[in-house]
């Protein structure tokens, strides 16, 4: 309600994620220069609202004895809608500021394409930071169809997911595709009769997520979108088929979106061959909010169209002979992690700002765990010694978690006398080393029917070929999907269900080990109520 009375007042919204570190928000409460802070009782004490910033709790009581009437503000099509930040290679995130035109575009599209009706209902579920959410909360709504908002936290949850979805009769949702890999495995899956459309976006669609989709949910429609914040939400769109390739396509463009695969000079490639991808058309955003030369250098003069812009999207495409359009990766160090756009060059440029660090590089390192954020930092002096090492590490970790989401916080640090070198002086990111999980002491097997067994699930999950009892979760590569997964499956294993802070404080083999021994037979199960209120709290801890 709060964001549909900010468009209805003729204002832009921008998303603060009140989990996100203190520092952060302030930086982005600045930036945006926002001139009313609306929030929740609960909230306002732990948000860092600067002096003369008005607030207005939305329960608050009173609050109703506002005008339920629309007050007639009219407005332009070049005004702003919301503005979404997102990870800054320079250390800063930045604000993408799109424009009404826009969204109204990308709406009218998804209904054109999808065709909602008032027998559908949609699943609201990505939190309102990222700009997948701008989509799943006003489609339904401008198109007569219901609204049905999760709990904070279950859109990580498998099984609230599904009984969520069979409850409500949940026709359309969306995932990020690790997200939909993990949901995918959950026993109940399959009950999901009631999904007609399932929408990718974020990452790349995996083809052996898509054979899942085929076989699970044959009633179901699985469409792969992609696009950037900079261009409201999606440009391209696939409706996904059995092609016998080995990779899923991001399609053609949408509804008065141009897509251009360019050569460095601003020419056009052939068919086939790897381009950079520029986006033109109704759905660019007005810019980067107050970032004027940072829209200058993103947003470009087209060569095709006088008077119009392209985006430069940073991505390697190629296009099909019959104008389908295959991703291939990126020409700068931006990654994307589960579903989370990060630039790289803004965990380097934090890690450089602590007065212990001389050098810095961070990489997504593909593992057998998944992709895992790995930093590597060489220490400003030269004489730290051996034992204090990972105490210095942890005190690195601790001052990147006061000005990053955890999300943004690598999984390993690694601590190294130099940065590789090229011959012309520049970083060798090639050279780097690559992160070891298992660079451990002496491995100690697992003894017991339990450790064996409770060591099966740890492998499955983890993709690693060992572990033994002096094992980290989260040093071996776990995440907050993998938890997911080991949480379930211990569950359905042990009969013992364990809250994600008790994890945390069992996160070594051994321990947790022992302490399903423990409650092996017993009545008494670990509080497992708000699970993944606590998630992000947890990635924040372990990273």
């Amino acid at each position: 309600s709060g964001l549909l009375a900010v468009l209805k007042a003729g204002g832009a919204y921008v998303p603060l994620d009140p989990d996100y570190p203190t520092e952060r928000l302030t930086y982005m409460i600045e930036d945006s220069a926002i001139g009313l802070l609306l929030s929740q009782r609960r909230l306002l004490a732990q948000l860092p609202i600067p002096a003369g910033l008005a607030t207005l709790c939305l329960d608050e009581p009173g609050a109703e004895a506002f005008p339920a009437t629309c007050p007639g503000i009219s407005l332009a099509p070049e005004n702003l809608a919301y503005v979404i930040y997102t990870s800054g290679s320079t250390g800063k995130p930045k604000g993408a500021g799109n424009r009404h035109k826009a969204l109204t575009n990308r709406l009218c599209w998804m209904q054109q394409a999808y065709r909602l009706t008032a027998d559908d209902a949609v699943l609201q579920k990505t939190p309102f930071s990222f700009d997948v959410s701008v989509w799943e909360f006003f489609w339904p709504l401008m198109s007569g169809a219901r609204l049905v908002v999760a709990a904070p936290g279950d859109h990580r949850e498998p099984t609230k997911l599904v009984q969520l979805i069979t409850a409500r009769q949940i026709t359309t949702l969306h995932f990020v595709p690790s997200m939909l890999q993990v949901f995918l495995q959950d026993a109940q899956v399959s009950q999901c009769t009631s999904l007609t459309r399932i929408v990718c976006s974020g990452e790349a669609l995996q083809v052996d997520a898509q054979q899942q989709v085929f076989s699970k949910l044959p009633n179901a429609g699985l469409y792969n979108l992609y696009g950037p914040t900079e261009a409201a939400i999606d440009v391209t769109h696939w409706t996904c088929r059995e092609e016998g390739r080995d990779s899923v396509p991001i399609g053609q463009p949408i509804a008065n979106l141009q897509t251009y695969v360019l050569s460095p000079d601003l020419t056009l490639v052939p068919a086939g061959v790897i381009g950079e991808l520029y986006l033109g058309g109704e759905g660019l955003a007005r810019g980067y909010h107050r970032r004027a030369g940072l829209t200058a250098e993103r947003f470009v003069a087209s060569p095709f169209v006088p008077g119009e812009r392209l985006y430069r999207s940073g991505d390697l495409v190629c296009q099909r002979a019959d104008g389908v359009i295959e991703y291939r990766g990126r020409i700068d160090h931006q990654v994307k992690l589960r579903g989370l756009r990060i630039e790289l060059g803004e965990i380097e440029a934090r890690l450089l700002e602590q007065e212990a660090v001389r050098e810095a590089a961070v990489l997504a390192v593909e593992t057998a765990a998944g992709l895992q954020l790995v930093g590597y930092v060489v220490p400003t002096s030269a004489n730290l010694d051996e034992t204090a090492r990972p105490q210095w590490l942890d005190a690195v970790r601790a001052a990147l978690r006061q000005g990053l989401p955890d999300y943004m916080v690598p999984t390993q640090l690694l601590l190294l006398d130099a940065l590789p070198v090229g011959p012309n002086g520049k970083l060798d990111r090639k050279a780097l080393p690559a992160p070891d999980a298992h660079a451990r002491a002496a491995h100690r097997p697992p003894r017991s029917e339990l450790e064996c067994l409770l060591a099966d699930l740890w492998r499955d999950v983890l993709s690693v070929e060992q572990v033994g009892l002096d094992d980290d979760f989260f040093a071996l590569g776990g995440h907050s999907l993998h938890l997911v997964m080991l949480l379930s499956r211990v569950r359905n294993a042990f009969g013992v269900e364990l809250a994600l802070k008790a994890f945390y404080d069992l996160r070594k083999f051994e321990d947790l080990a022992a302490h399903l021994q423990a409650a092996a037979g017993a009545e008494s199960v670990l509080e497992f109520d708000l699970i993944f209120d606590a998630l992000d709290q947890l990635e924040k801890d372990d990273a």
